[in-house]
């Protein structure tokens, strides 16, 4: 748990940073010149102050979010993480030496989909050995939803901010007509401006977001699927390995049982036959 937040607030930092790097280059761009757009405006006067209040407190943060989601994702959901390679063949090699009681002490800080799975087949199978293989894939598909909730956020982020950005178009329009009505219908460019800039800056930004955050949901989705695909191929070599460590330790109680029965019973002398014998 502690680690796992100081990941997130490192990733959150980072996010953070990006975000504002940007930003402070776009203004060291536009404060050197070479940016400069149409009458004047410079990069960031048209596309982050432009935006008005609907860029600065929604879209912008919306974009931290999105930049820290994909980078925690990044770090998190990996083959190396999630399914290192030749775990399979350790876990087997477990089994075979210290047997399936001793595996919660051997791969218990593990956090991979192979052995977290294992653990859980391990133990919830209680001595059914039918229900190992089926245990296993619960787990298995338990922790792969749990991974496409996480990255539902970026699904989400990709989903509202092209919305948001709309909604920015709709609030720039009705500043259109108002400073057409307040000119009484002849209004110069220069009053119109300020609309258009919010209109169009808005649907700028939320398809920025958008985008990226797509793409990556995209990327991540199929990223856990071709994981969990292959957590099941090396799970499935493992579970015969486990019932025949069972097997083998069952025979073995059934047969120390049965040469314990098979000792003839030593015959108790009498009290007689001891007082001869001294």
């Amino acid at each position: 748990m502690v680690k796992s937040f100081w990941l997130k607030t490192f990733v959150l930092v980072v996010a953070l940073v990006a975000v504002l790097g940007v930003i402070i280059l776009t203004m060291r761009l536009d404060s050197g010149g070479p940016v400069m757009t149409m009458q004047g405006q410079t990069f960031f006067t048209q596309f982050v102050i432009g935006g008005g209040p609907i860029v600065w407190f929604v879209l912008l943060p919306m974009s931290v979010v999105m930049v820290f989601f994909a980078t925690e994702h990044s770090l998190t959901i990996r083959r190396k993480r999630l399914l290192p390679c030749g775990i399979g063949s350790e876990v087997v090699e477990l089994v075979k030496q210290f047997g399936p009681e001793r595996l919660e002490e051997q791969i218990g800080d593990k956090g991979d989909l192979v052995s977290v799975a294992v653990l859980k087949a391990v133990a919830g199978c209680r001595g059914d050995r039918l229900r190992m293989r089926s245990t296993l894939e619960e787990s298995l598909q338990e922790q792969a939803w749990g991974l496409m909730r996480r990255i539902e956020w970026l699904s989400l982020i990709g989903t509202i901010s092209p919305m948001v950005g709309l909604f920015g178009t709709v609030f720039g329009m009705i500043k259109l007509f108002n400073a057409i009505v307040a000119a009484g219908g002849q209004p110069q460019p220069a009053q119109l401006a300020d609309g258009i800039s919010v209109a169009l800056v808005t649907t700028f930004w939320g398809l920025f977001i958008a985008i990226p955050a797509v793409a990556m949901h995209g990327v991540f989705r199929n990223r856990i699927e071709t994981l969990v695909s292959d957590a099941v191929t090396e799970a499935e070599n493992i579970v015969p390995e486990i019932r025949c460590s069972l097997n083998q330790k069952e025979f073995q109680g059934r047969e120390q049982k049965q040469r314990i029965q098979e000792l003839p019973a030593k015959p108790a002398r009498a009290v007689g036959d001891s007082v001869r014998t001294r």
